[in-house]
């Protein structure tokens, strides 16, 4: 479900944020799928239950995922999946750029430059 790539300068728990937000949003885990548990997705991919916790967290604050106690966390029914696209083509973007090789001040620039365009 999740593969942390290690050359990647995302931090580990982005990387997993995104890739869950990824799938919801194609649809590859509809809402009510279950997602593993933050031990067993921190032992699948070596790395420590924190790190598991904070991404899972960010996409309950998102309102991604709901955590249902003993019953594990699932995909939310209720996922604004407007903002889900947005934060999948974000990510996207500073992927590339970083590609690329171009600095995040100037993504920031860039993107800020786009917003005052459209700004009414």
């Amino acid at each position: 479900m999740v593969r942390i790539d290690p050359q990647d300068p995302t931090p580990p728990f982005e990387q997993i944020r995104a890739q869950i937000v990824a799938a919801a949003t194609e649809g590859s885990m509809p809402a009510g799928t279950r997602i593993p548990t933050v031990r067993a997705l921190a032992t699948e991919l070596g790395l420590a239950a924190g790190t598991v916790a904070k991404a899972y967290r960010k996409l309950e604050e998102d309102g991604v995922i709901e955590t249902r106690g003993r019953a594990g966390s699932v995909i939310a029914a209720a996922a604004d999946s407007g903002r889900q696209q947005i934060e999948v083509r974000a990510h996207e973007l500073v992927l590339r750029a970083r590609e690329l090789g171009v600095s995040d001040t100037r993504v920031r620039d860039i993107l800020e430059d786009a917003l005052q365009r459209t700004r009414g």
